[in-house]
């Protein structure tokens, strides 16, 4: 992965500078590539007919726990495997998932537990988009306050209404965590509502592309990346939530774009944060497969095992995967302090982006670790 000497832009041959987020590689493989890796499974089962198929237990194991589970450990090398980092912000790396978890508890006591933690992912997972787009931008020369302003309309507009029609149409054939974790309250006036939001949601795209298309015409620089992160969460929320009524075609257009792209933001702030190691011998040609082999180990590994005590204590779906004895908790006290627990690392990683991604004062050395 190149990780040093890019200045962000590459001329095209009428001059037009193409503004990549961090290198032409490093993009298509964290944008485009899990997109249409998602969207080409997804079309291939669905000429099959095989969409409306449980996901089964090899797919649940490549694109849930060594993906979307796997993912969330990576904030490990941002904050806490970071001393320096770590030291920086001690209150809030170490009080956050304290008060985190004394939630989760609460909010298990009462019964919306699921409920809490899937709209926190929601919101999660639409920001981190959004955060791209904008970082994005950041890369295009005379972008103006207006490109910013349309870009969070659109941004927001690709990944809400879908989220609104899931709700209209309660309940459907996947779930974001368990059954009933979205509440259905609103769906009579909502599914009501559809045709009006459906025909905005149309009208935002279309003014989004005609804005980009003139910014590729008269300005001097572009930023390709923008243009594919917007249009993949396109495609990928409205076919995985709305087109299609599937387990399969959720999880894995909603895994795939999210998760890969954040392994590949991490990967590049582990490594620049590193000194660099001089490159002559032979024998020192496969250092950077051994270092995403070194990134990306341990994260399976948490996930695995995280994802067996799941398995093994809550769940009970997976034996083929986790053969050992299984342990039923019953008790309604036990489980309002294990899930939450368990659920930890991912709410951490929800709340503490909030803070750890911001440049400027916040994090002051970021953008140089990242090489933006």
């Amino acid at each position: 992965m190149q990780a040093e000497g890019y200045d962000g832009g590459v001329n095209d041959r009428r001059g037009l500078q193409l503004a990549w987020l961090f290198s032409p590689r490093e993009d298509l493989l964290a944008f485009a590539a899990p997109a249409l890796l998602a969207l080409g499974i997804t079309f291939c089962l669905s000429a099959a007919g095989r969409l409306g198929r449980p996901l089964g237990s090899l797919g649940w194991l490549l694109a849930v726990v060594l993906v979307d589970v796997a993912h969330v450990y990576a904030t490990l090398y941002r904050v806490y495997a970071d001393p320096r980092e770590l030291e920086r912000r001690r209150r809030l790396y170490l009080g956050l998932p304290l008060v985190a978890y004394a939630a989760g508890v609460l909010l298990s006591a009462v019964g919306y537990f699921w409920t809490a933690l899937a709209y926190l992912a929601v919101f999660h997972f639409i920001r981190q988009q959004r955060g791209w787009i904008a970082l994005s931008g950041r890369r295009e020369r005379d972008f103006t306050r207006l490109d910013r302003w349309l870009d969070d309309i659109a941004i927001y507009a690709g990944t809400l209404y879908p989220i609104l029609h899931w709700h209209a149409h309660l309940p459907r054939s996947f779930v974001w965590f368990v059954k009933g974790d979205f509440l259905g309250w609103g769906s009579p006036w909502l599914r009501a509502a559809l045709p009006v939001l459906h025909a905005l949601w149309l009208a935002i795209g279309a003014l989004w592309l005609l804005r980009q298309g003139q910014r590729i015409l008269t300005q001097p620089s572009f930023s390709p990346t923008r243009l594919l992160v917007m249009v993949t969460t396109w495609l990928t929320w409205y076919l995985g939530i709305v087109h299609y009524n599937s387990d399969v075609a959720f999880t894995v257009t909603n895994v795939l774009p999210h998760g890969i792209p954040y392994f590949v933001l991490l990967f590049r702030y582990r490594q620049r944060g590193r000194k660099a190691r001089p490159q002559e011998s032979p024998a020192r040609r496969a250092a950077p497969y051994l270092a995403v082999l070194g990134f990306y180990a341990p994260l399976a590994l948490l996930a695995f095992v995280e994802e067996g005590v799941w398995d093994r204590l809550i769940w009970h779906e997976h034996a083929r995967i986790y053969p050992g004895p299984a342990f039923s908790v019953e008790s309604g006290l036990a489980l309002c302090l294990l899930v939450p627990l368990l659920a930890l690392p991912q709410a951490t990683h929800y709340l503490l982006d909030a803070w750890i991604w911001r440049s400027g004062k916040q994090n002051p050395d970021l953008r140089n670790r990242l090489g933006i």
